[in-house]
């Protein structure tokens, strides 16, 4: 029987282990909470604590043939810090993954961007995201890389902030984003499971980069809101952290994912992910 184990068993994994659980795959992982530990438990899901403290006992990795690695770096990457030769050693090892982000690209000026553009990453954040990569594909691991744009889905998503009167429709002139879903993710990882590459990079992103105001317009008219103002970008009360993310404007290339994958996107714009969110209520 295939064995996934998980560093970090958040929103985005988890969507991939419903595809292998239905499959008949062993799934173990990481959590920081007992809570949450106890809940995926019921989920017939062995979790283990682990906040990058302390190693996990060796023993928790036997008889794993898969490695999926999504804990952001605090500042490197806490599954490597304690069980790189854990890894390496696995001797039924067939596929190691890590979940990065666009982000490692930088602040682009709005072109095209595909996995071979150059990374030059102008936040720290990103910069520890893209050492953490480069750990992770370093030989004998040799990793797959899935850098993830804007992620969405079931209870995830803008409807949340417009019930709450929280959204704001922020225009900033000819900046757009991409966004994926969150099953969108799930298939792109399995079928790369499916289809080993090691070392290979992926981008994972819908085919419509777009404004956020856009989205927020959107579905404001399918619940039947009103949607807010507009607010220029200068005038916005937005954290340092959503500062950071609208410095950007990149449009990503996810060719690859088609090309070499077979992947077709169930979600292919953001009208489509919501659409399904919304149905699904």
């Amino acid at each position: 029987m295939p064995r996934l184990f998980v560093f970090g068993l958040g929103y985005s994994a988890l969507a991939l282990t419903q595809i292998l659980q239905r499959e008949g795959w062993d799934i173990a992982g990481t959590c920081r909470g007992a809570y949450k530990a106890a809940e995926l438990a019921r989920q017939s899901i062995a979790a283990f604590q682990f906040d990058g403290s302390v190693p996990l006992p060796a023993s928790v990795l036997a008889a794993t043939t898969h490695i999926l690695a999504s804990i952001p770096p605090d500042p490197d990457d806490p599954a490597l810090r304690h069980h790189a030769a854990d890894i390496a050693a696995l001797p039924g090892l067939k596929w190691v993954g890590y979940l990065s982000t666009t982000s490692v690209y930088g602040v682009t000026d709005g072109s095209s961007v595909d996995e071979d553009y150059p990374c030059d990453p102008s936040s720290a954040r990103g910069q520890r995201r893209l050492a953490a990569e480069r750990a992770w594909q370093s030989p004998p691991l040799t990793g797959h890389v899935f850098r993830l744009s804007g992620i969405y889905g079931p209870g995830r998503s803008v409807f949340g902030t417009i019930r709450t009167g929280k959204a704001q429709r922020v225009v900033k002139p000819g900046q757009a984003f991409n966004r994926i879903h969150v099953d969108d993710i799930a298939a792109v990882v399995r079928a790369s499971m499916a289809k080993p590459s090691p070392g290979r990079i992926y981008n994972l992103a819908d085919d419509l980069p777009a404004p956020s105001a856009d989205l927020v317009a959107y579905a404001c008219e399918m619940l039947g809101y009103e949607p807010p103002p507009e607010i220029p970008f200068e005038e916005a009360v937005l954290s340092p952290m959503a500062r950071e993310f609208w410095a950007d404007n990149k449009r990503i290339d996810n060719s690859r994912i088609k090309a070499e994958l077979g992947v077709t996107l169930a979600y292919p714009t953001y009208r489509e992910g919501l659409d399904a969110i919304l149905q699904a209520k």
